[in-house]
């Protein structure tokens, strides 16, 4: 099993946290990976993002990793700040090239099925599908995995608690993305976090 793979397998959720405010970054790590949830994804969207992936490496049982990097810089700044695995939004050879070097595990965007040729191409077969429910939602992974039968994905964007359980049904999805696990008290970050944890594949 890849490096990824394990990654994806850990739980059926990986939390997409946006991070405005570094202060929160510990509380909310604590608050997902005791509902479950070890695996976080710390957008690179927010000028505290590097900040608040060193916090939440602070706490024990998570994983944390990078996600929304688009550039070298940006990899080689989430490394320097301890990522443990890096998910971009799409996929260029520019981009996964030195990704794919360094051997961290790695999920790049994909939306259709020349994506998934390139990375093919590139040796990899573990994908995000992205942005998923505007991409044609299940109905257009399962029209594209079939003949990708290799591959394996993390659908994410569009994905709520709702909508989950249908993806997770479809056996190629190792796991969603979502950020529906992340708003209100960390109480009940918490408790969205096991109710999310306990959706099974």
């Amino acid at each position: 099993m890849s490096g990824i793979e394990a990654i994806m397998r850990t739980s059926a959720v990986i939390p997409v946290l946006v991070i405005d405010d570094v202060s929160q970054a510990r509380p909310l790590a604590e608050a997902l990976v005791a509902g479950g949830l070890k695996v976080l994804e710390v957008t690179m969207r927010t000028p505290c993002a590097l900040d608040a992936i060193r916090e939440m490496k602070q706490v024990p049982g998570a994983i944390v990793g990078a996600g929304t990097v688009v550039s070298t810089e940006q990899f080689e700044q989430v490394m320097d700040a301890g990522a443990e695995f890096i998910v971009s939004p799409g996929l260029s050879d520019r981009l996964a090239g030195p990704i794919i070097a360094s051997g961290v595990p790695f999920l790049p965007g994909i939306a259709t099925a020349g994506d998934i040729m390139r990375g093919l191409d590139l040796g990899l077969e573990h994908f995000k599908f992205f942005p998923a429910e505007t991409s044609g939602g299940l109905k257009a992974l399962k029209a594209l995995a079939a003949p990708f039968y290799q591959c394996q994905f993390c659908p994410t964007g569009g994905i709520t608690e709702a909508s989950a359980p249908d993806w997770l049904a479809f056996g190629p999805v190792l796991c969603v993305g979502g950020s529906w696990v992340t708003g209100g008290t960390m109480a009940e970050v918490e408790a969205k976090a096991r109710a999310a944890a306990g959706l099974r594949r």
